[in-house]
C-alpha cells in the first residue's frame, strides 16, 4: 500500500512546494468577519490527503482529499473573502474551490510569500493526479481504498479488512467466497495479508479477463501482437484509420517490456496501458481543441446556457452566489442569467423574485463575470438580463456594466453601416453581449434618432410566466420603464415576445430574439418542427425550465436543440441525466461553449423535421455496434450505508431524434469479480 505515496509525488521528489505542504503551517481559516480562527494545515505523507485541526468535540482531527479540489484561487477570488478580508491582506489570501456542492476553504496566510507557496504547492498536487493515465488513477483509487480499510494502519490486511476494502469498492461476496480469496492469497498462514501477499491480492483483483480475450484474438505472433497484429486490431475492431507508421508509434509509447518493443512487440501489459489512454478513448483528440469553423453567424451555434445562473442550489429558498457563476463559466457556459430587482442602499440585487433565496449584489456578480468569463473560452458571453428594477438602479446597472466590463462589453454593432446578420463568434471573441429589452430599433444608432430617455416596455416572458404561477398575482402584460442607459447597451440580443412564426418573420429584425418556457418550446417543436428550424436560421431563441420547477431539475435538452435553438438553458446547479446530455452537447470544439448546428439545420432549403425524418442528406443509415467491456469506480449512491453495493444497470442508446430513438439495455444484477458486459447493435 506504501505505492499510494508515490503516485501523488510522481516527478514531485525533492520539489520544495510539495516538503512546504509536507511541513505544513498555521492558516486563518475565515468564514464570516467575526469568525477567523488560526487552524494547522498539512499535506499528509501518502500526497493525496489534507489535514487541518479542528477544536470541535468529536471531530479534532480532520482531512479532505485533494481529488475533491476543483481549483485554488490566489487572492480575494471568492465571495466569502470579498466580503469579510479588507484589501490590504488581498496578497495573503486564497479559496481552495471543491467540486459539488462543498463549501469553499477560505483562507489566509501571514504572508504574501507563504500564501504563494500555498498555492503552488496545492496546484502542482493537482495537476500531478490529473496528468496520471486511466490505469495509474484506476491503481491510486483502488490502493487508496485499501488505506481506509487497514483500520489499525499496519500496512497489513485481516479478513474483516479485506471484506470492508471490498464493500467500499462495490463488490458483493458472500463470507465462503471471501475467505477463499483470502486464504489463496495468505501464502504465509499468518491470518493478515502483507507485501507480496497484497500485491497478488490486487492482481487478482484487477486481472480483466475481457481483456485477455480481446488480445488473444489478435496476438498472433509469438504469443504477442506485432505492429501489424496491432494494425489489424485498429482497423478491425476500433474501426479507425491507422497506417502501418500509427501501430509502431504506439508500441513505441506503450510497451514496457524492452526485449517486446526490441521486436516491435506489444504485450497484453503494453496493451492495456494504450487502452486507457487517450488513444483508446471513443472520444476524437481532434475534437479536444476548436476545429469547428467559428465564423459563421452566431445564430448559427447551439450556445452552452444557463438558467437561475445565480442559484447554487433550489429555487425557493437556496442561497445566491457570485461563486455559482464562477462555476458555470468555469466549465465554459457562454450564457448567464441576471434576475435584477431593486437593492438597498440604491444598489441592485440579483435573487429569484418573490421567494426566500438570498440576494447578492448586481455589482459583485459582474466583477465575478468580468474575471472569470474567459479562463476557459475566448468567445462571446451573452448576459440574459431578466430586469425588475425602478429607472434609477436600471441606470446604475448600465453604469456597472460599462465601467466594469469596460471595451469588452459590444455597445454598438461591429461596423459603420447597419447589419443585416450578426457577426460570428470568432468576431465577438473576448466580447459580453446584454440581452434584455430596448426601446427602440438597432437602426437608431445610426440615424441620430436614439433620444428617448425612458420608456414603458413590456416585461421580459419569463418574468410574466413566474407570476402566473403563483408566485405573485399580477397581470401578465404587466409593464416596467426601462432606462435609456440600460436600453442603449442591447445590441444584438433584443428580448421581443414571440407571436407566431410568420409574424416573427414578416415583423421581427435578426437581433430580435424571444424566449420561450419549456411546455410552450416542446409543444412548438412537436408540431411545428420545421417552421422552428427555419426560425432559428436568421434568429436566437432561448429555451428556460418551467416555473414550476422549484427543485432546480430540468428538461430534455435535445428536441429543442433538434430545431436549432440555440441557448437552451439549464438548471447547472443540478447534476442530472439532463445536464450530462448537455455536457456531452459542449464537450468537442475544444469545450468552447460553442457547437456549430448541422448543414441542414442552417441551409433555408432544408425540410428536415426531427418527429418524421422524411429523406433528406441528414438521413443516412447506420448500424452502430457497442460494446461496453467494464465499469470501474463505480460511485456509491447510498454513502450513509457502508454495507451499500451498486448493481449496475448498463444503458446504450441514440436519444437524438424521436422518430430514431433506440435503447439496448442490461437489468441490474450482482456480481463477483465480473465487470458489467453489454453488447448491443443499435440502429441509427
Amino acid at each position: 500500500m506504501e505505492a499510494n505515496g508515490m503516485a501523488g509525488k510522481h516527478g514531485l521528489e525533492g520539489d520544495a512546494d510539495l516538503q512546504f505542504l509536507l511541513n505544513g503551517g498555521e492558516l486563518i481559516k475565515i468564514r464570516s468577519t467575526s469568525w477567523k480562527k488560526n487552524r494547522f494545515f498539512k499535506l499528509q505523507e501518502d500526497c493525496k490527503t489534507m489535514w487541518h485541526e479542528s477544536r470541535k468535540i468529536f471531530k479534532k482531527n480532520q482531512t479532505f482529499s485533494i481529488d475533491d479540489i476543483d481549483s485554488v484561487r490566489m487572492g480575494r477570488q471568492s465571495e466569502g473573502l470579498n466580503k469579510h478580508t479588507d484589501t490590504s491582506v488581498e496578497e495573503q489570501c486564497f479559496s481552495i474551490i471543491f467540486k459539488a456542492r462543498k463549501k469553499n476553504l477560505d483562507l489566509m496566510a501571514p504572508s504574501r510569500e507563504e500564501a504563494k507557496r500555498w498555492v503552488s504547492g496545492l496546484n502542482k498536487i493537482i495537476n500531478n493526479l490529473h496528468n496520471l493515465s486511466r490505469q495509474q488513477k484506476s491503481e491510486h483509487w483502488i490502493i487508496n481504498c485499501m488505506r481506509k480499510a487497514d483500520k489499525n494502519e499496519d500496512n497489513k490486511m485481516t479478513l474483516k479488512e479485506l471484506k470492508h476494502f471490498l464493500r467500499q469498492i462495490n463488490i458483493e461476496v458472500d463470507d465462503t467466497y471471501a475467505a477463499d480469496i483470502f486464504k489463496r492469497c495468505d501464502k504465509s498462514n499468518s491470518g493478515s495479508l502483507e507485501g507480496s501477499e497484497i500485491k497478488h491480492f490486487y492482481d487478482l483483483l484487477t486481472h480483466r479477463e475481457e481483456i485477455d480475450v480481446i488480445y488473444g484474438k489478435y496476438a498472433e505472433t509469438e504469443g504477442q501482437m506485432s505492429t501489424r497484429d496491432l494494425l489489424n486490431f485498429l482497423l478491425n475492431e476500433q474501426r479507425e484509420q491507422a497506417s502501418f507508421e500509427d501501430a509502431l508509434k504506439l508500441i513505441e509509447k506503450y510497451e514496457m517490456d524492452g526485449t517486446a518493443k526490441e521486436k516491435k512487440h506489444m504485450t497484453k501489459d503494453g496493451f492495456l496501458m494504450f487502452l486507457v489512454q487517450e488513444e483508446g478513448s471513443i472520444f476524437n483528440p481532434a475534437h479536444k481543441h476548436v476545429y469547428q469553423d467559428m465564423s459563421q453567424p452566431l445564430n448559427h451555434y447551439y450556445i452552452s446556457s444557463s438558467h437561475n445562473t445565480y442559484l447554487m442550489e433550489d429555487q425557493l429558498k437556496g442561497p445566491s452566489s457570485t461563486e455559482a457563476y464562477i462555476k458555470v463559466l468555469m466549465k465554459s457556459c457562454r450564457c448567464v442569467e441576471l434576475d435584477c430587482w431593486d437593492g438597498a442602499n440604491g444598489e441592485p440585487v440579483i435573487y429569484h423574485g418573490y421567494t426566500l433565496t438570498s440576494k447578492v449584489l448586481f455589482r459583485d456578480v459582474i466583477k465575478a463575470i468580468k474575471d472569470f468569463a474567459f479562463k476557459t473560452s475566448d468567445y462571446p458571453v451573452i448576459l440574459s438580463l431578466e430586469n425588475h428594477c425602478s429607472v434609477d438602479q436600471q441606470k446604475l446597472m448600465a453604469h456597472h456594466l460599462i465601467s466594469m466590463l469596460g471595451d469588452a462589453l459590444v455597445t454598438k454593432p461591429l461596423g459603420n453601416t447597419m447589419p443585416t446578420n450578426f457577426p460570428s463568434p470568432e468576431e465577438l471573441k473576448g466580447k459580453f453581449l446584454i440581452k434584455g429589452k430596448r426601446l427602440n430599433k438597432l437602426d437608431a444608432v445610426f440615424t441620430n434618432s436614439n433620444t428617448i430617455e425612458e420608456d414603458t416596455v413590456s416585461e421580459e416572458d419569463e418574468a410574466a410566466d413566474c407570476k402566473e404561477n403563483g408566485q405573485k398575482a399580477k397581470s401578465k402584460k404587466s409593464k416596467i420603464k426601462l432606462a435609456k442607459e440600460l436600453s442603449d447597451i442591447v445590441i444584438y440580443c433584443k428580448s421581443v415576445h414571440f407571436n407566431g412564426f410568420e409574424h416573427a418573420k414578416d415583423n421581427q429584425a435578426f437581433y430580435e430574439m424571444s424566449s420561450f418556457k419549456e411546455s410552450k418550446a416542446f409543444n412548438l417543436a412537436e408540431t411545428s418542427a420545421t417552421a422552428f428550424m427555419h426560425h432559428n436560421m436568421d434568429k436566437l431563441s432561448r429555451i428556460y425550465p418551467a416555473g414550476s420547477r422549484t427543485d432546480s431539475s430540468n428538461y430534455n435538452p435535445v428536441p429543442m436543440w433538434n430545431v436549432g435553438c440555440q441557448i437552451v438553458a439549464l438548471n447547472f446547479q443540478t447534476p442530472s441525466k439532463e445536464m450530462y446530455l448537455n455536457q456531452g452537447r459542449f464537450l468537442p470544439n475544444g469545450f468552447c461553449g460553442y457547437i456549430l448546428k448541422p448543414e441542414f439545420q442552417r441551409s433555408l432549403s432544408s425540410q428536415f423535421d426531427p418527429n418524421t425524418l422524411t429523406r433528406g442528406p441528414w438521413l443516412k443509415r447506420k448500424i452502430f455496434h457497442v460494446m461496453v467491456i467494464s465499469a470501474q469506480q463505480l460511485p456509491k449512491i447510498n454513502k450513509d450505508k457502508q454495507k451499500s453495493i451498486v448493481d449496475p444497470l448498463v444503458r446504450v442508446g441514440d436519444l437524438r431524434c424521436p422518430s430514431r430513438q433506440r435503447q439496448q439495455g442490461d437489468t441490474p444484477h450482482k456480481q463477483q469479480w465480473v465487470q458489467p458486459h453489454v453488447e448491443s447493435d443499435i440502429p441509427v
